[in-house]
């Protein structure tokens, strides 16, 4: 391990969790619903980002800066699993389901995309 390659995780990861915080509280407030859309927009935009620097294959430092870094705390698979449990608690099944279809169906849907996205730069 280089301490260069920590750096630029670090630094993407600093990036990453901003963005996740100000993007989740922006649509979050717009939207007032049972589901959560401020997380499920920050792991959409996630997995498009993330398929679109495999696609890309920029290299070793926009992987460790993007990928592990910035998409790594930008993304959050704990927040998610949070509010699966909240709306359980509440017993909003509705919104639960739809919650985990979405971000499962069009997560792997968005990740396909930017992949080709990527492929074709």
């Amino acid at each position: 391990m280089m301490w260069t390659d920590v750096g630029l995780v670090a630094a993407g990861g600093f990036l990453g969790a901003v963005a996740r915080y100000y993007v989740s509280k922006k649509i979050g407030g717009r939207f007032q619903s049972a589901v959560p859309y401020g997380t499920l927009t920050v792991n959409l935009t996630g997995c498009f980002a993330l398929g679109l620097l495999v696609g890309a294959d920029w290299g070793h430092a926009v992987s460790l800066l993007a990928g592990t870094g910035f998409m790594g705390a930008y993304t959050t698979f704990s927040t998610f699993k949070a509010e699966l449990v909240a709306l359980a608690r509440q017993s909003r099944y509705g919104a639960l389901i739809g919650y985990i279809a979405a971000t499962y169906s069009l997560g792997i849907a968005w990740c396909y995309i930017g992949y080709c996205v990527g492929r074709s730069i």
